[in-house]
């Protein structure tokens, strides 16, 4: 089975799963036990770490998306005009290790293989980005470059660092409540708990539209989940999905164009910053977020 048909059985195994998926759900069902316990575990024994700075992190209990990246970047678009802020994340897919200044005072200091696709989103929207397995040093960091404010990226799993947890509910809802492998939960549902602001997906407005728009466009992403796109389906005369963060080439998108006699390629930002510069006709899907009052309040209350 290629990477691309895997990723779409587990994406159905997921979401919409059929008798047999079904059952081998139930039947690894011990091993999702398993490893809730371990995850309790974790939890419990961490002590919380006061960096002495304000730290947002933004994260949910599935693994893939559920729209961490455009709350990350509302939420600096709004806060950093009264403090200097940095997005911190892991760089999940990127070619480099280590830490990296990903984007400094508007200024890109890397391409994209090396800073991992949504740390490149963030700094095309002149985010000041930092990426780093240890998120601990990108802080210190972080400080060291004049920051009052840090947003962490998918930063629920880190218990040591005293934050502000901020846990997207997914738009589209797994079909087993479960926790892995039997479920798409990396963490137990009972975890929502420890959030300080839980976001539904009613909570922010969202304004989702189509930058340069063509009449004979293909959809091509590599997301976490392709549903999310489900309002754009109807405007395209083919699907392409493949494994998230997938590393496009262009050839394979050349023949995606033809194969279909497309006049453009329907993209994410996540996708486009990885192919922007291959010349090929392309259409952006974009998603705008206006935070909620309610979520403003709570974090100026959460810094102040």
């Amino acid at each position: 089975m290629s990477k691309k048909n895997f990723h779409n059985w587990v994406n159905k195994y997921f979401y919409s799963p059929n008798f047999w998926q079904k059952f081998i759900a139930k039947l690894l069902l011990p091993l999702s036990y398993i490893y809730a316990f371990i995850v309790i575990i974790k939890k419990i024994l961490s002590k919380e770490k006061d960096l002495n700075i304000k730290i947002i992190s933004v994260g949910n209990l599935i693994i893939g998306g559920s729209g961490k990246t455009p709350l990350t970047l509302a939420l600096y678009k709004h806060f950093s005009k009264n403090y200097k802020t940095f997005i911190i994340l892991r760089g999940y897919k990127r070619s480099s290790k280590g830490l990296v200044e990903v984007c400094i005072d508007n200024k890109i200091l890397v391409d994209v293989k090396q800073s991992g696709d949504e740390a490149m989103e963030y700094a095309l929207n002149s985010a000041n980005v930092i990426v780093s397995e240890n998120r601990i040093n990108a802080i210190q960091k972080a400080k060291s470059l004049g920051a009052n404010l840090i947003i962490l990226d998918d930063g629920f799993s880190k218990f040591n660092i005293k934050k502000f947890n901020i846990l997207l509910k997914p738009p589209i809802r797994p079909y087993f409540n479960f926790a892995l492998p039997s479920g798409a939960y990396r963490y137990p549902l009972f975890f929502y708990k420890f959030g300080d602001f839980i976001v539904e997906n009613s909570e922010n407005k969202k304004r989702s539209f189509i930058e340069n728009e063509t009449k004979n466009m293909v959809l091509v992403t590599a997301i976490a989940n392709p549903k999310r796109l489900k309002e754009h389906f109807n405007k395209c005369i083919g699907k392409e999905f493949f494994p998230d963060h997938h590393a496009f080439t262009k050839d394979e998108l050349s023949q995606i164009l033809e194969k279909y006699n497309a006049t453009s390629l329907l993209v994410t930002m996540k996708d486009y910053v990885k192919i922007k510069d291959f010349g090929l006709p392309t259409s952006i899907i974009k998603l705008e977020i206006s935070l909620s009052q309610t979520l403003i309040k709570a974090i100026s209350n959460y810094i102040k």
